[in-house]
């Protein structure tokens, strides 16, 4: 039903530490500490729908453990101090049906990357979002 992605299991924290960007300037800085700066960066599965974008600071971590849609190795990251929050346009692509009131931004929120190395092997952190079952996927790139 499904591609399969091959499972991650060779990266290191060093490989994921640095900068991280996607569109609508987000950027994630993963420092090798373990903290996290992240700036405006969506929500994932359904909270996608609800547009708001987060900016703060937290925690990260490397982990083998089992949790998000694949095997192998996933970056779960805390937001723990919330600086600011935007709302992002919607997509011509997202459902039309509005929903009477949309949930506000949270103040501490927490997401899980997949990994998987591109083409040119490159290594790339992403999640999906909107409907799960749509595969709709969210990719941070190394600045």
């Amino acid at each position: 039903m499904y591609d399969e992605v091959p499972a991650l299991r060779d990266a290191k924290r060093a490989d994921i530490a640095g900068s991280w960007r996607c569109v609508d300037h987000t950027e994630v800085t993963l420092r090798p500490d373990g903290k996290a700066v992240i700036r405006l960066l969506d929500g994932q599965e359904f909270d996608f729908y609800d547009r708001w974008r987060l900016s703060g600071t937290g925690t990260w971590e490397l982990t083998d453990e089992r949790m998000g849609w694949n095997d192998g190795q996933h970056v779960r990251m805390a937001l723990t101090s919330r600086t600011a929050s935007a709302t992002r346009a919607p997509d011509p692509a997202e459902p039309l049906d509005e929903p009477a009131e949309r949930a506000p931004a949270p103040v501490a929120y927490t997401w899980t990357f997949e990994l998987r190395r591109d083409n040119s092997e490159e290594l790339e952190l992403y999640f999906f979002f909107g409907d799960p079952d749509s595969r709709s996927t969210y990719v941070l790139t190394r600045e």
